[in-house]
């Protein structure tokens, strides 16, 4: 490939950091050349690492007539943009030369010129037009690109290239106990050693560790702090350490340039940041194999996954920030638990190595995408459900439906409503829209070519008929704008009222194409509606295809939560309805029975947390009264992770029919309590006699199904037929999505 990089020449930090180390590996396989706007020790540092420069140290007209020249001539297929100039320079070449157009956004380009009003009234202003010309846009960070999403920009146009970090350096200058002894700190056995490198100004909180410090040295006086840096508060943070710590026990050891031997001294790395993007100390103390404890924000949810590789606490949280550091000061196995998978996952992700193998596939994939767009008037998919509502069983639907689809086509645009657009695009990496803003949904429609409705029950009125004619109202709207339509892998019913049957019943038979079900009781529903003459297949509901999360992940999981590789869990997942105190006392007397009777270590899966924390919290104190220790866990975005949890366990016990199906996926024993006609169709479907309705569910009736549960026969075979059903749903959408 024949890239031709611009900037201006000027930059430092990250960005300088950034662009040479891609074009000095870049430019050993490609042909790349990087332009700057400046003389300076940008550009002689770039000539030095051995990339091809050329300086252009002239006006924006005089340099955008010499490259349109130096672009035709020399056969140049991409143009790739770094900061403000390149960005308006771009945007000028951008119709002369009819390149794709890449701009790579290394910080929050509204905060650029935050300090200078002046220049940002003129060459902020100018750099948000010219980005807005980009054909494509790649982040530095996933919490750039975040921010690019909500400011509309779209995810089928966005990638994400963390700045590489290099393995290849060598040992640390000094050993971990020549650093310590140089401090004053004595190595022994149960020491514990915390730290920090951060700027000291407001914004690192500085304060928050010191307070959460003084704690965690209260209860494990081994304990020390390592604060590196330097800043305007360092000294009020000084005298705060000495008021609240014991004497000894912190240490600011100031600016260092010898990070690695820094870090090599530490145990747990911490950042207590309250603003933050993709901070250096994450990958500088996972490289030197420290464990991670970080302020949940901007991206370090990203590389750190609670309780996986890390821990995560919110910020400002000084409670919470003490609580995880005596978790770990307590428990040195977690820290190297913690440590090497952090490494690992550092490694495989945000190694220079891996920076450069995702430039060249952006490259590829932006090539193809500029061809494909070029040949076709209408593209793409537009994926209408229950989304961003927090539901994380809806939400990993949508997570399989775009995986599925991009293993069929990778380059197939895909964009989906939801509640909460930002999340969405964030997750599931699609362009998302807000479900009721009609004017972004129908420019949508006009430029798909196909629309899919389900992932769920949508058209149904139990919940209300105001969801149901929302949705069958954008049925018609995509058929309207000239999409394919499709309900797809859905559920259907009960609809009750006569006014909305005969609605559900016109509307579909006027505007749907094709029709996927996932259960049979849903067949009888349509058909009662009386819809003919569309075509209908019964498959299987989509969940069956999200995937479980690695095993090594989800026994450090367990470890954390007191769980043996060799206990056998049963997972319990119960639901607020009515009668909420009788069914917690059902649940939780049937906790004990499995702890006692069978050895099942039980434990609680709200698997829609806010509405579920409360109940399975509720259960896991009842059990606790009868000695029985039961962990809740929350199924948040990590859906992998619950399927995992699920696929780990001997037995299910669910209310929630995404728990049911994980189960019946995993191959894993299984028992429901029917609350909902959804919940029943899906037991009857599975021909599973071990179930009950809500009213049946007293202790003894489910302590008789975790009877049951121990003799149940495995159902892997079952499980790997429903996949293949499940797969068939995107036989049928491709099959629509192809025809002339």
């Amino acid at each position: 490939m024949k890239i031709l990089h611009m900037i201006s020449g000027g930059e430092l930090g990250g960005a300088k950091t950034h662009v040479h180390t891609l074009l000095s590996g870049l430019c050993k396989t490609e042909d790349v050349l990087l332009v700057c706007f400046i003389e300076g020790s940008f550009a002689e540092e770039a000539k030095a690492l051995g990339i091809p420069t050329l300086v252009l140290d002239t006006s924006v007209p005089g340099a955008v007539r010499r490259l349109t020249r130096l672009i035709r001539e020399q056969g140049f297929e991409l143009l790739h943009c770094h900061g403000s100039r390149a960005n308006l320079i771009g945007s000028l070449l951008k119709h002369k030369v009819g390149l794709p157009l890449i701009s790579t956004v290394h910080s929050d380009y509204r905060r650029d010129y935050k300090a200078r009003p002046l220049a940002g009234l003129t060459y902020g202003s100018i750099n948000k037009l010219a980005l807005r010309q980009m054909d494509f846009w790649i982040g530095v960070s996933p919490s750039i690109v975040d921010r690019l999403h909500e400011r509309g920009f779209d995810p089928n146009r966005t990638f994400v290239i963390p700045n590489g970090i290099d393995f290849s350096l060598g040992a640390p200058a000094q050993a971990r106990t020549d650093f310590l002894r140089a401090l004053g700190i004595e190595p022994q056995a149960n020491l514990t050693v915390f730290g920090c490198a951060a700027r000291m100004d407001t914004d690192k909180d500085i304060r928050t560790l010191l307070r959460a410090f003084s704690r965690t040295a209260a209860v494990c006086p081994e304990a020390r702090l390592l604060i590196a840096g330097d800043g305007s508060q360092r000294r009020r943070m000084e005298a705060l350490a000495a008021e609240l710590c014991p004497a000894g026990t912190v240490v600011f050891v100031g600016w260092i340039t010898d990070t690695k031997s820094f870090f090599s001294s530490l145990d747990v790395n911490i950042l207590v940041s309250v603003s933050e993007s993709f901070p250096y100390a994450l990958p500088e103390g996972a490289i030197c194999r420290c464990a991670t404890i970080a302020a949940r924000l901007g991206n370090i949810p990203n590389p750190v996954e609670h309780e996986v590789n890390g821990l995560l606490f919110p910020p400002r949280n000084e409670d919470a920030l003490a609580a995880e550091m005596i978790r770990l000061a307590q428990n040195p196995a977690l820290i190297r638990l913690y440590a090497d998978h952090l490494y690992e996952k550092v490694r495989r992700d945000d190694s220079v190595e891996a920076m450069l193998e995702r430039q060249k596939q952006i490259y590829q994939t932006v090539l193809r995408r500029t061809a494909r767009a070029a040949s076709r008037k209408r593209d793409g998919v537009l994926i209408c459900g229950a989304y961003g509502k927090g539901n994380s069983g809806d939400d990993a639907i949508l997570t399989a439906i775009a995986a599925a689809l991009r293993e069929r086509d990778s380059d197939l645009p895909i964009y989906a409503t939801s509640r909460a657009p930002a999340r969405t695009a964030r997750d599931v990496e699609v362009g998302s829209v807000y479900a009721f803003n009609p004017w972004r949904l129908h420019r949508l429609m006009r430029r798909t070519a196909l629309y899919l409705s389900g992932g769920g029950s949508l058209i149904q009125d139990a919940t209300s008929t105001r969801s149901l004619r929302y949705y069958l109202y954008s049925l018609r709207a995509a058929k309207r704008r000239g999409n394919r339509v499709m309900m797809f892998g859905c559920g259907i019913g009960p609809v009750r009222r006569p006014i909305n049957r005969r609605r559900a019943r016109q509307i579909i038979q006027e505007c749907v194409d094709q029709i996927s079900l996932r259960d049979r009781t849903s067949l009888l529903e349509l058909q009662s509606l009386g819809v003919t003459g569309i075509p209908v297949s019964v498959t299987a509901d989509l969940a069956f295809l999200i995937q479980p999360a690695d095993p090594v992940a989800v026994e450090a999981l367990c470890a954390v939560h007191g769980i043996a590789p060799s206990e056998r869990l049963l997972i319990l997942a119960p639901r607020p309805w009515e009668g909420a105190s009788r069914l917690a006392e059902a649940f939780a007397e049937t906790a004990r029975y499995a702890a006692e009777a069978y050895g099942y270590r039980p434990v609680l899966l709200a698997m829609e947390p806010e509405r579920d924390r409360s109940i399975c919290r509720r259960v896991a104190a009842l059990a606790a009264e009868a000695g029985v220790v039961c962990p809740v866990w929350e199924a948040n975005r990590n859906v992998g992770m619950v399927v995992g949890l699920i696929r780990r366990a001997d037995a299910v016990l669910a209310m929630r029919l995404h728990a049911l199906i994980f189960a019946a996926s995993q191959g894993t024993r299984y028992a429901g309590v029917s609350y909902d006609p959804k919940v029943s169709g899906f037991l009857r479907d599975m021909e599973q006699s071990l179930c009950c309705t809500l009213e049946e569910a007293d202790a003894s009736r489910l302590k008789a199904l975790v009877d049951g549960l121990l003799n149940a026969e495995d159902s892997a075979k079952t499980a790997r037929r429903l996949r293949e059903l499940a797969k068939e749903n995107f036989d049928l959408a491709f099959s629509l999505l192809e025809q002339k």
